[in-house]
């Protein structure tokens, strides 16, 4: 498009306003400008919008029916600018947002109800992947990241941070027996991570004082496979608190080596890009859930 909104607003305001003189004042201008702009708009649109007499400006055939297309684009600019601050302030569009798979079932999942109830205009889109994903690449707004951060291109807010234990079901220590010393482990069945391979250093010390690093003899990706095949009585396991609080309050999964376990934690942290606009829908989502859960949130 040719024609700018300053000249429009320039044309518009000599119309309203009946001078040059008073269209300057008007918009903030000098009386050249103004009339420098009028003159490049008619030399853009090849034609006369406006008749000058030492009087008045009367507007020309080809001026009234351009005025008309004039009005309404800066009407359809003035909307489209009260739209985006009203997005500001009401929360409305599509949000994306990505976790694992445990913190989707386990942290947001029972949080959704309330959200949409309090912010209904907001479309979510929730996704589970185990992995660390391109936020820009899977347009995601909003991720949830467990354990430390790696990419400074992010900003983070944290959430929370949640201890790490080792569990078993009753029935497996009833048929297995209960180990009470960490070098027991390897008479046991040991459910672990297929990766990242650091997660499968459990809080404990070894005879040596190292922390103790199994190898499982069942592995899966996903925190909340783990948890399922524990409750099944597949093994022993180690996962997050945000994973396991019920089944430790019911009972479903007991904690081992109350006393030798060091207290180990994993940071929890909303991100997003530096470099995007934070929409009201991403901070409304994120100050939601940090509300919901509490100062503490992953605690006992």
């Amino acid at each position: 498009m040719k024609t700018t909104l300053d000249e429009l607003q320039a044309f518009v305001a000599v119309v309203d306003t009946g001078s040059i003189t008073a269209a300057a004042e008007q918009l903030g201008l000098t009386i050249s400008a103004t009339s420098r702009t009028l003159s490049r708009l008619e030399e853009k649109l090849r034609t006369t919008l406006l008749t000058r007499t030492t009087r008045r400006l009367e507007l020309t055939e080809e001026g009234a029916a351009f005025l008309q297309h004039a009005r309404t684009i800066l009407a359809s600019v003035d909307e489209a600018e009260e739209q985006m601050a009203a997005r500001r302030l009401r929360p409305v569009g599509r949000l994306r947002v990505d976790a694992a798979t445990p913190f989707v079932l386990h942290v947001i999942v029972p949080h959704l109800a309330g959200f949409r109830a309090r912010f209904p205009e907001v479309e979510l889109e929730v996704n589970a992947n185990e992995g660390i994903i391109d936020l820009i690449e899977k347009r995601t707004d909003v991720a949830f990241r467990i354990g430390a951060l790696k990419d400074s291109t992010l900003h983070a807010r944290p959430i929370g941070t949640s201890r790490v234990r080792v569990l078993a079901s009753p029935g497996y220590l009833k048929r297995r027996g209960t180990p009470t010393r960490p070098a027991q482990l390897e008479q046991h069945e040991l459910l672990g991570f297929t990766q990242p391979e650091s997660l499968n250093d459990w809080p404990l010390r070894d005879a040596s004082g190292n922390t103790v690093h199994i190898k499982p003899t069942v592995a899966s990706s996903s925190g909340e496979t783990l948890r399922q095949m524990a409750l099944a009585g597949l093994g022993i396991v180690c996962l997050s608190d945000f994973v396991t609080r019920d089944d430790r309050r019911s009972g479903r999964l007991v904690q081992l080596f109350a006393r030798q376990t060091l207290d180990v934690r994993q940071s929890v942290n909303a991100v997003y890009y530096r470099n995007t606009t934070l929409a009201s829908r991403i901070t409304c989502f994120v100050d939601y859930m940090v509300e919901a859960l509490g100062k503490r949130p992953f605690e006992e």
